[in-house]
C-alpha cells in the first residue's frame, strides 16, 4: 500500500509517514515506481509510533525508542527508562495543572462571595 493509501486507510498523518521513512526503519518497505509500499509489520510499527507521539514523546524520542525496539539486543531496560522518565514528567504536569485549577477555583469562589454580598445588600436596601 502506498503512503497515501496508508494515510487514508489508517488515519496516519503524511508527515508521520515521511518521518518514519526518513528514519530508515521500514524493514520490508520497498519503493515501487517511486512510491513506498507498506506491509503489516510497518503498520504495526506506525501504530507504536503514533502511540508514542500521543503520550508526548518528541520525534527524536520516538526515533530512539523505535531503534531500541527494533534492535536485536535486549533493550527493555532502556525503553522502560524512557517510559518512566516520560511518566514522571507527565505526573509533574498533572500536579502543576491541579494547582492551577485550585487557584482558579479560589478566585472564582472569591468572585461568587463578592457577588452574593452585593446581591444581599441590594435586597436589604430595597426592602
Amino acid at each position: 500500500m502506498t503512503i497515501h493509501e496508508a494515510s487514508e486507510r489508517y488515519q496516519i498523518p503524511i508527515e508521520l509517514l515521511r518521518e518514519y521513512e526518513s528514519w530508515g526503519l521500514c524493514g520490508a518497505v520497498k519503493k515501487v515506481m517511486g512510491d513506498w509500499q507498506y506491509d503489516d509489520q510497518d503498520l504495526e510499527r506506525l501504530s507504536m509510533i503514533m502511540t508514542l507521539h500521543d503520550i508526548g514523546f518528541t520525534s527524536e524520542e520516538v526515533e530512539t525508542y523505535m531503534r531500541l525496539l527494533l534492535c536485536k539486543e535486549s533493550t527493555e531496560r532502556e525503553r522502560l527508562t524512557m517510559l518512566d522518565k516520560k511518566r514522571v514528567m507527565t505526573l509533574d504536569e498533572i500536579h502543576f495543572r491541579e494547582k492551577q485549577l485550585d487557584r482558579m477555583d479560589y478566585l472564582r469562589h472569591q468572585i461568587w462571595k463578592s457577588q452574593e454580598k452585593i446581591t444581599s445588600k441590594d435586597l436589604e436596601g430595597g426592602s
